[in-house]
């Protein structure tokens, strides 16, 4: 079916998903629970939204949409309060994190829903392995060329939010070395990465939808995963490489992260991109997610190389003046706090060194979650 026009809205209003984990607080493996608490949400007004994610370990939450800090990271934490709430009456824990340090890809089962059903069968076990958890943000845009001139420009901060947000550190028992490695399970699918170089709606609708969809590979946006992907239904542009981080309040700071950048950029104040920019693309992507804060970019117009921490802070201190107007100044502070301390990632290893267990590193991780 042909691709839906792109829908007007309001310019750098934002939206968050994050995927969780459901923990069984006996073992601390994933628990297939997702049917039994999405039945208990349901049963009252829920302060946002809540869906199934593809396996019955996992579930959504979608914030409304928003214009500022305060209000976000406000339902963020009821939202958090009411999952916890409703876990402590199932016995789960529920926590962030981008992937669980232990769990079996092949005990995880398949939510009874027929586009899961349709995606399991395409992708055999990458389904299961798709039992990983991240964070979304949508930022509004003003037509669909915003949004297409937004998402390359973005693409040179790709791995700042790779870095902020890394939390996934261990991989079936073993520490990867990589701060982020969930993003090593998306890039399993073939479409992944980053999108390609179109820079107007028209062309991207009618040329480059049209022939991919005439291929049959794909059917609707849904069929991508790219990085960031533009969402026509929403008006919006979705950045996908975030590790769902261990608390809310860091959630938040990254999505008003991405909204200062964003009213940064649609100034003009860059140098447009251009299609050369992405040569660097996956190298500067894999410094983030395999070093995090302590890996090193190739900036894409100079080729110079960078700290990525430093190139973070000088970042954010640039970004000052925006998340003043836009009431983003304690999140743009959080995330000046994480570049120096470090990220989930590293606190999760200290976690392990600190109890011996994967077990006692998932259960800081659900103490996180739950603002303790």
């Amino acid at each position: 079916m042909p691709l839906e026009p792109f829908n007007t809205s309001q310019p750098l209003t934002m939206g968050v998903e994050l995927e969780l984990q459901l923990i069984s607080l006996s073992d601390y493996d994933l628990t297939a629970s997702s049917p039994d608490l999405l039945h208990l949400l349901g049963r009252k007004p829920f302060p946002g939204n809540v869906t199934p994610e593809i396996t019955e370990s996992m579930i959504e939450i979608n914030s409304d949409v928003h214009t500022n800090h305060t209000e976000l990271v406000a339902q963020l934490q009821l939202i958090r309060d009411t999952l916890v709430t409703a876990g402590e009456q199932l016995n789960i824990g529920i926590c962030g994190g981008g992937t669980h340090p232990f769990q079996k890809w092949s005990d995880r089962k398949i939510f009874s829903k027929p586009r899961f059903k349709e995606v399991s069968e395409l992708y055999g076990y990458l389904a299961k392995q798709f039992t990983i958890f991240g964070q979304h943000v949508h930022i509004g845009c003003a037509n669909g060329d915003d949004a297409l001139f937004l998402l390359h420009s973005l693409s040179r901060y790709v791995p700042h939010f790779i870095a902020l947000s890394s939390s996934s550190p261990y991989v079936q028992g073993n520490d990867t070395l990589f701060n982020s490695a969930r993003l090593n399970s998306v890039f399993a699918f073939p479409m992944s990465g980053r999108a390609p170089f179109v820079q107007n709606w028209a062309s991207f609708e009618n040329e480059y939808f049209a022939k991919m969809e005439h291929t049959g590979v794909i059917k609707s946006m849904k069929d991508f995963y790219w990085d960031i992907r533009p969402k026509p239904e929403f008006g919006t542009i979705e950045l996908r490489v975030c590790d769902t981080p261990l608390t809310v309040e860091r959630a938040a700071a990254l999505a008003v992260y991405l909204q200062s950048l964003c009213s940064y950029l649609l100034e003009r104040r860059e140098e447009a991109p251009a299609e050369d920019d992405y040569l660097v693309y996956n190298y500067n992507r894999f410094q983030a997610c395999r070093f995090g804060l302590d890996g090193t970019l190739v900036h894409p117009k100079s080729y110079e190389s960078l700290s990525l921490r430093e190139d973070i802070l000088t970042t954010l201190r640039k970004m000052e003046p925006y998340g003043a107007k836009l009431g983003a100044t304690a999140g743009l502070q959080h995330l000046m706090q994480v570049t120096h301390e470090g990220s989930d990632a590293h606190y999760l290893r200290q976690q392990f060194d600190r109890s011996g267990s994967a077990e006692g590193m998932v259960d800081a991780a659900i103490q996180r979650f739950r603002g303790r």
